[in-house]
């Protein structure tokens, strides 16, 4: 990565009726991708299948994974998951007529892709977090699972706590910088956890990456002007992942809703479509020249994740008419 310029193409892997879907959950393992959750119509849940895509080019199929084991997931949308020892883990998110958080009394679901198969891991601990939809999950790469902020039965969260897989148990770490929110995103790299964007109830959050040190158990913030030119504008419901551009650890975030709409979760507000790459060591912002003419349209509440170490994968999400896409995208850099 230089200091004037990132460069990065586009490349439309699949579009699918099955994957046309909004707030669900994408997760790269061995070069699948797994595409979990979402709505195709306002506050219903579309399915509880988990969908897989292989990645080997514009040729990609969708098929469904028929699970080995009887216990599944419930339908649900708004929830989170993260990737660890080529396992999927999942936890929460909203389902049912009323879209109440679903409580599974601080549970997480582990999915093994080679099986087919789900398991729900039951706390160990007295404590645990609460339920939530729209939070954000990332895991250490060792042991580690973290789980940050959200919407509760009422209100948004700031919280962080952590999981680990081999205890099964739950500690609650130190708070994020205020305000609470959802919508926002989270990304482990460097032996740190990064933390920006989200909606407080009121405006899109931006201009800040919230850094949280594991060993200190505190956060530092990094200030930065959100104008679109030097540096990515305020959103929510957009994504933040742990790439490395010529060597170097650097974040990648883009797209989401930059203004809300007046419907909330019923509707589509202003959609965004630009890419930008946070240099993790000199903290600088660079937004990427996409080469060639084929790209993603705007977008927000969509599925996102690492595919490599210097590509993403974007799947689905809700385009600026309030239609839901059934696309899949890979970015490499």
């Amino acid at each position: 990565m230089t200091a004037s310029q990132v460069t990065g193409k586009w490349t439309k892997v699949l579009d699918a009726e099955i994957l046309q879907r909004s707030s669900q959950v994408v997760a790269v393992v061995d070069n699948v991708a797994h595409v979990f959750g979402g709505e195709l119509r306002p506050r219903e849940p579309r399915d509880n299948d988990v969908h897989t895509i292989v990645l080997n080019g514009t040729s990609s199929t969708s098929t469904i994974a028929k699970p080995s084991t009887p216990e599944v997931p419930s339908p649900r949308v708004g929830s989170a998951s993260t990737t660890l020892d080529k396992k999927i883990y999942l936890f929460s998110g909203r389902g049912g007529l009323a879209m109440s958080p679903i409580d599974e009394a601080g549970a997480v679901w582990e999915f093994t892709p080679q099986t087919s198969s789900w398991s729900l891991i039951t706390p160990a601990s007295a404590i645990h977090p609460p339920p939530r939809s729209y939070h954000c999950m990332t895991s250490d790469g060792t042991d580690t699972l973290y789980l940050h902020a959200g919407c509760p039965e009422t209100g948004r969260l700031s919280d962080l706590w952590a999981f680990r897989l081999s205890t099964r148990e739950w500690t609650p770490l130190a708070s994020a910088p205020d305000p609470p929110r959802g919508g926002t995103s989270i990304a482990f790299a460097d032996g740190a956890l990064y933390r920006m964007n989200g909606f407080d109830g009121k405006s899109e959050q931006g201009g800040c990456v919230d850094v949280y040190s594991p060993e200190a158990n505190t956060w530092s913030s990094y200030e930065f002007v959100a104008d679109g030119v030097r540096g990515p504008e305020a959103r929510s419901v957009s994504a933040l992942l742990p790439v490395r551009i010529g060597g170097r650890v650097a974040l990648v975030t883009l797209f989401g809703e930059r203004d809300p709409s007046a419907l909330g979760h019923q509707g589509a507000g202003k959609m965004l479509d630009d890419v930008w790459v946070f240099d993790v060591e000199d903290r600088s912002w660079r937004r990427v020249d996409v080469q060639g003419a084929e790209r993603p349209c705007a977008r927000g509440w969509f599925a996102a994740d690492v595919l490599g170490e210097d590509a993403i994968v974007v799947q689905g999400g809700l385009d600026e008419s309030n239609g839901r896409l059934g696309d899949v995208w890979i970015l490499s850099f």
